[in-house]
């Protein structure tokens, strides 16, 4: 008897968590429509126009979107990536250690609300801040004589240096909670045994350190695999890069008709950021772990 009145008396609590649980629920679904017109809708005509071949299905874009001057583009953007996004993170890391091993509160501070500046400033307008100083004309180029000893901002070096004014700043703001998250008593216990300054870093600072790293690597990387105002703004075709093979095949600046090739290659751009995705976010997760510990 007394079993049949708890669970009777249980019922109506129940019943009453769910209702109130449904309002949260329902707070979600505006945001559930909004990703789905923003990027399902979108994502859905790429994977459509990606296989669509003369009015049916097919592969014939995907493997034409790997070979020839296409492979070169993506293949140019994946080495262009790579490499500015190591010397950013080789270049970041040192900078945000002086910055958290820093007593000064103000000098932290501005350069991390620089840096969050800094991360998002692309486009024409850092493009053509780059040509004013660096350029043929430039005023650093003129006054430092850099023509005379070879110095091409229109190149692959020149683009790589361009990145690294938003890549620097990135690794800065993804790297410093994991330096604050090193905990003082251990560099005071390798040092108590004995351990130098560059054996600590070596065995202790760095392993715990790796995951978020790597993790700022690899977010490096989709920032810079994804860039495509900057490079259009300031080599054009000189660079063989992905994102500008796709803007001249919707164009039809080159060949009339490569539409849904640019598609395709959107597409190897999506499994590309999938893949970084898929690296990055299990990384953070260990990342964490290890610091919050």
């Amino acid at each position: 008897m007394t079993a049949a009145l708890t669970r009777a008396d249980v019922a109506p609590v129940a019943s009453a968590k769910r209702r109130r649980r449904a309002p949260g629920w329902l707070a979600v679904v505006p945001l559930l429509v909004f990703v789905a017109i923003a990027f399902g809708l979108p994502a859905l005509a790429i994977v459509y126009g990606a296989f669509s071949v003369q009015g049916h299905y097919g592969t014939q874009n995907l493997t034409d979107s790997l070979q020839g001057p296409y492979l070169t583009a993506l293949l140019g953007s994946v080495k262009l990536s790579a490499t500015a996004a190591a010397l950013g993170a080789l270049l970041g890391l040192p900078l945000a250690q002086a910055v958290v091993s820093s007593r000064s509160r103000w000098l932290r501070e501005a350069v991390l609300t620089a840096s969050g500046v800094l991360a998002n400033f692309g486009g024409v307008p850092l493009a053509f801040a780059f040509v004013a100083t660096l350029g043929n004309a430039g005023v650093l180029t003129v006054h430092l004589g850099l023509k005379d000893d070879g110095w091409d901002l229109y190149s692959f070096w020149g683009l790589v240096l361009v990145y690294l004014y938003f890549l620097i700043p990135l690794m800065v703001l993804t790297i410093t909670p994991a330096l604050d998250g090193l905990r003082t008593q251990w560099r005071e216990a390798a040092l108590n045994n004995g351990a130098t300054g560059v054996q600590y870093w070596r065995h202790v600072a760095l392993p715990v350190l790796a995951p978020s790293l790597l993790g700022g690597l690899v977010l490096l990387f989709g920032s810079a695999f994804a860039a495509y105002a900057t490079a259009a703004a300031m080599v054009g075709s000189a660079v063989p890069l992905v994102t500008l093979q796709i803007a001249d095949a919707l164009s039809g600046n080159v060949l009339v008709g490569q539409e849904n090739i640019a598609l395709a290659l959107s597409l190897d751009m999506v499994l590309v950021a999938g893949v970084v995705m898929a690296v990055y976010l299990p990384l953070q997760r260990r990342s964490a772990r290890w610091l919050d510990a």
